[in-house]
């Protein structure tokens, strides 16, 4: 028992010790059924589906399948009809030889819901054998002072039918000395024995020829004959005799040939030649005198060929001894045959389904039958399969097993099983059989494409060209097949007002994303949406990730000038004090640029002046100021050609024109350049007039506010003399920038910085704010 725990240590084993644990279908019996053998192939035996209690057609939908012992195609079920029919002609005596009943077990295997239905089909005999003695003649002698009475056995004839149809009586031809009485041994087997009735005279007959006849019983019956030679001999007192009558001995079904199996002797009391004895097999069939070998001097009886348990279990010989005088003797040995465990487990594969669905649990994957020809303990088995696969083996009927899955499988951990079924038997040595099945797991769509980022982040330089690959998308499906087979597409904006099919597309295929026109940076900076990733499975799985296309700035915009403004109007004119200093601001340039990052870098340069190196233009803030001191050579009107230039690659850029009038102090009129009035000389009258009117309002307007700032100044400083009077709220802005009078001038000049907010640009622009005492001095110079 410790053995056979070690030898199945924590493996699922099913034993076959029990019997049929369950029966699929309830209310099923063996049953059996008969036919007669030779009878003809395709003949009619039995309506399973009426004995089953089926339905037409139902054997069909359930796959029904006739299975015999022997696995050989003799039986063949209509699935249409439900009928057992012969597959060829059965021969009694081929399958069973000597054995009366001769029964072929079969099964009837069901599927959806499994079942086995175990039924047996009687072979029953018919007379198509008749007796056959073993020899034509045989010779027979006797003493010629045999008392009538004395029996002498004769060979018996063989008849391969059974039952009735087997021999039942002997018979000889009629004559005076001798009859026939057939005589039945405890085998059921009969035999013919000679019987004196007369007694014999060698000198007056030494010889009788008599014809044995055997009779079977069957209808007609069927005959057979041979020859029996009686020789009528001298007196010879002592027959041989055994030293018993009956031996009977086991041998091992493996035993070698050559192999001793029993030495059987008799004795003479005669001597010389009437004393020594010969042995010799009394009555051999083709099996016995194949198998064994008998010694005529020695008795011995050995094998000439391989025992096998599973063909022929026991062995019946009829030994003679005879002595040289024509006496003889007879014994009969009876050899057993000994199983030993010398076959493996058979195991027939009945059904195998593969592939089988994943995430399908309880599915069934095989059924097979187990076998074992050996008898006892030799011929008990066990059935597993390794621990560690999510399969069980469940007995189904007697022998019978299903191979099914232990919970759901999963093909994307393991799309492929090799289960080894391992039958053992009892025997010792234990005898094992492994048969493998390999289990394939088909795929189900139970995983959506998964993208390999939950977000990308694409970019794309601005005035691309139509259809540019901007990037790609990718997910991937762990499943199989179709399931597996990945179509990519835009989702739909959150944005409704968002033309995103105009702007991008992507292949369905492969995730390459295209911009299908050129983007402006300036218009659209992010761009961003949802694309889908769907397989082709039933039903259909998906996944979405986010695109975020960011729009790169190219250097495609020149600045803009904003001041001082060019819009083809009359020019503005910079007025500069002639007193003002180096570094005197005299205005700035303000431009501003569409494009971002260094691309909006702007650098401003003096391309060309009236008169160069009298000023300078800041390059980063665009401020134009006076570069030394003015005199009275230097000429009065100036023009300044301003280039504006962005840090872009190739760099853009923009000009504009400044004009700059010199005046010594605020109160001078302004004088048009003359660039300026010689195009208002070719103007129409029209607009001369409406110039010179405007100059007019503009000079009294001017003139007015000077004048009220001198007086304004003048009550302040007398109001500051005083030691009391406040200045009046309200009139000088608290933004104010002072340019010290460093210049020519003796005066200070302030000047109010103005912002407007046009476009989100700042603008500069300069007022000059005089003082009291200048204002008086410009008022008398006016006057």
């Amino acid at each position: 028992m410790e053995a056979g725990e070690e030898r199945f240590p924590k493996q699922r084993q099913v034993l076959i010790l029990f019997l049929l644990m369950r029966v699929a279908l309830a209310g099923w019996e063996s049953r059996r059924y008969s036919v007669m053998e030779e009878t003809e192939s395709g003949s009619f035996v039995a309506n399973l589906a009426k004995d089953l209690g089926l339905g037409a057609g139902e054997l069909a939908a359930r796959g029904a399948r006739v299975v015999t012992e022997d696995n050989e195609p003799r039986l063949q079920l209509d699935l249409q009809t439900g009928d057992l029919i012969l597959n060829e002609k059965l021969d009694r005596e081929e399958m069973c030889g000597p054995t009366d009943l001769c029964v072929m077990h079969f099964q009837v295997l069901l599927k959806k819901p499994l079942g086995v239905f175990r039924a047996e089909l009687l072979v029953r005999d018919i007379n198509d054998h008749s007796p056959e003695f073993p020899e034509r003649e045989m010779t027979l002698k006797i003493l010629e002072n045999s008392s009538p009475g004395t029996v002498f056995p004769l060979k018996k004839a063989q008849d391969l039918d059974v039952g009735k149809n087997n021999i039942q009586n002997y018979n000889i031809n009629p004559n005076s000395h001798f009859h026939v009485s057939t005589r039945n041994r405890g085998d059921g087997r009969k035999y013919p024995e000679l019987v004196l009735d007369k007694e014999l005279d060698r000198e007056e007959e030494a010889e009788f020829r008599l014809t044995l006849t055997a009779l079977d019983g069957g209808s007609p019956p069927r005959s057979g004959t041979t020859q029996v030679r009686i020789l009528v001999l001298d007196v010879n007192d002592n027959a041989p005799e055994f030293a018993q009558m009956l031996y009977q001995v086991q041998v091992p079904e493996n035993s070698p040939v050559g192999a001793l199996v029993v030495k059987v002797s008799a004795r003479d009391l005669d001597t010389g030649t009437n004393g020594e004895i010969s042995y010799s097999l009394f009555y051999s069939s083709q099996e016995i005198s194949t198998t064994f070998e008998l010694n005529s001097l020695s008795g011995e009886v050995r094998l000439i060929k391989k025992l096998d348990f599973e063909t022929i279990s026991s062995y019946e010989l009829d030994i003679d001894a005879s002595d040289g005088g024509g006496l003889s003797g007879k014994c009969s040995v009876s050899i057993e045959v000994v199983d030993v465990n010398d076959n493996s487990p058979e195991l027939t594969i009945s059904s195998l389904t593969s592939p089988i669905p994943e995430n399908s649990p309880d599915t069934e994957v095989a059924l097979f039958r187990i076998r074992d020809r050996d008898s006892g303990d030799n011929g008990r088995m066990a059935c597993f399969i390794q621990d560690d696969l999510p399969f069980l083996l469940k007995q189904s009927a007697e022998n019978f097993y299903t191979l099914v899955t232990n919970g759901a499988l999963d093909r994307e951990t393991k799309a492929e099983y090799n289960v080894t079924i391992i039958v053992t038997d009892l025997g010792t040595p234990s005898l094992k059989t492994e048969h493998n099945i390999t289990v394939l797991v088909s795929d189900v769509n139970d995983n959506a494409p998964a993208f390999t980022q939950t977000s990308y982040t694409l970019f794309v330089r601005e005035n691309n060209s139509p259809a540019l690959h901007i990037g790609s998308v990718s997910a991937t499906d762990r499943d199989a097949g179709a399931n597996a087979q990945v179509t990519y597409s835009l989702l739909p904006p959150q944005d409704p007002q968002l033309p995103l099919a105009s702007l991008v597309s992507i292949n369905a295929d492969n995730g390459q994303l295209f911009a299908l026109r050129a983007l402006d940076y300036e218009a659209l900076r992010v761009l961003e949406f949802g694309v889908g990733a769907v397989d082709r499975g039933s039903p259909a799985l998906s996944s979405r990730a986010l695109v975020r296309v960011l729009v790169l700035d190219a250097n495609d915009n020149s600045p803009f000038v904003l001041y001082p403004l060019q819009n083809g109007s009359a020019p503005c004119t910079e007025l500069v004090p002639r007193a003002a200093e180096p570094g005197y601001l005299v205005s700035k340039v303000v431009a501003v640029d569409g494009d971002s990052g260094q691309n909006a870098w702007l650098s401003y340069q003096l391309l060309k002046a009236t008169e160069p190196g009298l000023f300078s233009v800041w390059a980063h803030n665009g401020e134009v100021r006076t570069a030394r001191l003015l005199s009275e050579r230097d000429a009065a009107k100036h023009r300044l050609l301003v280039l504006v230039k962005d840090n872009g690659e190739p760099p853009l850029s923009a000009s504009v024109t400044l004009h700059v009038l010199l005046v010594d102090g605020f109160s001078q009129p302004y004088l048009p350049l003359p660039e300026a009035a010689a195009d208002a000389a070719q103007a129409d009258p029209l607009t001369v007039y409406l110039v010179i009117a405007l100059a007019s309002v503009s000079s009294l307007f001017l003139f007015s506010v000077l004048a009220f700032v001198a007086v304004r100044l003048r009550q302040r400083n007398r109001g500051a003399s005083l030691g009391g009077c406040s200045v009046p709220e309200g009139y000088f802005p608290g933004h104010l920038v002072d340019v010290s009078g460093t210049g020519t001038l003796s005066q200070s000049y302030q000047y109010e910085v103005c912002l407007t907010g046009d476009s989100g640009n700042e603008f500069k622009f300069l007022k000059p704010i005089f003082p009291n005492i200048q204002g008086q001095n410009l008022g008398s110079k006016s006057e």
